[in-house]
């Protein structure tokens, strides 16, 4: 198995607070830092640049065709169009989830699937929701239960073809695969792989050879690359918790890691952790996002 180890490209010391849902357009990458509550943007280099400032917690993130942003409110759990000049109100989720909403893609048709964290994570009192959904958020705002059942669906991506979307239940330790309907509704649930017990995906990344790296916040090993069936076959050795990961680059050969010693926004606030790492890699990152 090969263990990679990666280099820093952004640290705290910038004003990172938690990084989230990070993605590679247009040169750069873009990932939602949760915790300042914008959208932000960074090439190779290290050039830090605010790209929208939010008023509120967000989660669930991605670019629409014309370049306009998707992007979550998670504790109101409802879904906004950045334009380049205001935000604009799309999709009111708080009627089929709970608590909070987790990781989001957006597909190639503008729709955009998003995760129930189902529980309150500023709130440790609160216990996890037996079951939670990914909802479907269609270009016209219409919105739909897709999927059901599952133990904290996270990280998302979807195959190059477009017929395939890929889940990491970190809950559930496990990548769970969905056949994409033309309608945008899923079907033919089947596990994709399943992990040891000390595996928890989060954001997840898929490669040209249709592989998955997934960010392991609480294991030894930050970002671990698996292949459909379950078998480990690279890993990044990190000296953090990893929470979530992108290919990018050039040639989508970088694998950034967002990374933080705490996900407890107490901690947080008292002393950011945040990091941005790149590890470079032999296969290229595919599909979106």
């Amino acid at each position: 198995m090969k263990t990679h180890t990666s280099k820093i490209v952004i640290d705290q010391r910038r004003g990172l607070r938690f990084t989230e849902s990070p993605r590679w357009r247009d040169g750069k990458l873009w990932f939602l830092d949760i915790h300042d509550k914008r959208i932000k943007t960074t090439d190779l280099d290290g050039r830090l640049e605010t790209a929208v400032e939010l008023p509120f917690i967000p989660n669930a993130f991605g670019h629409r065709r014309d370049g306009s942003l998707l992007v979550g409110d998670a504790m109101q759990r409802q879904i906004h169009r950045w334009d380049g000049k205001a935000l604009q109100p799309v999709a009111d989720l708080s009627g089929i989830t709970a608590f909070c909403l987790s990781d989001g893609i957006v597909d190639a048709q503008d729709r955009l699937y998003v995760g129930d964290i189902g529980y309150n994570f500023f709130d440790p009192a609160n216990k996890p929701v037996d079951t939670c959904v990914i909802a479907c958020v269609d270009p016209d705002g219409r919105t739909g239960v897709v999927a059901d059942g599952l133990h904290f669906p996270n990280g998302m991506v979807i195959t190059p073809d477009g017929k395939t979307l890929i889940v990491g239940e970190t809950m559930g330790h496990r990548l769970t695969a969905f056949d994409v309907q033309a309608d945008g509704s899923l079907g033919n649930r089947r596990v994709y792989a399943q992990l040891p017990e000390d595996v928890s995906p989060d954001g997840i990344v898929l490669d040209a050879e249709g592989a998955v790296w997934l960010a392991n916040p609480e294991g030894k090993y930050g970002a671990l690359r698996v292949r459909e069936g379950g078998e480990i076959v690279e890993r990044v050795e990190l000296d953090t918790q990893c929470y979530a990961v992108m290919l990018g680059g050039p040639e989508r050969r970088h694998l950034f890691i967002c990374g933080s010693d705490s996900h407890d926004p107490a901690e947080i606030a008292r002393a950011p952790s945040a990091t941005l790492r790149v590890v470079g890699v032999g296969v290229p990152g595919a599909g979106v996002p």
